[in-house]
């Protein structure tokens, strides 16, 4: 008689299904890595919303948000570039839509 396996999470199923039916674009890529890349508090503040022709475009809350990642935009470009060499990302333009 075979034993009955338990109950297994269903997040590793879903992310995995989620991985399979993301869009292969730049943005979805950018937008999968951006909380690991630019830490979780600025991802609750600003989010990639655009992206053409290697500038990407983030939404802000506030401007003060906008302000601040324009300052940062070098460091955030080289770390988008590492994690997702394909992108070819060259410029951050960061906007303040109030989210």
């Amino acid at each position: 008689m075979r034993s009955r396996r338990g109950p297994r999470p269903l997040g590793h199923a879903l992310g995995s299904l989620a991985d399979e039916l993301a869009p292969r674009t730049v943005l979805a890529d950018v937008q999968r890595a951006w909380p690991e890349v630019v830490g979780q508090e600025i991802a609750c503040q600003a989010r990639p919303t655009a992206e053409r022709s290697g500038t990407l475009t983030v939404s802000c809350a506030a401007a003060v948000w906008a302000q601040e990642l324009d300052l940062m935009a070098p460091t955030i470009l080289e770390s988008l570039n590492r994690v997702l060499p394909s992108a070819g990302l060259t410029r951050l333009r960061c906007v303040a839509t109030g989210l």
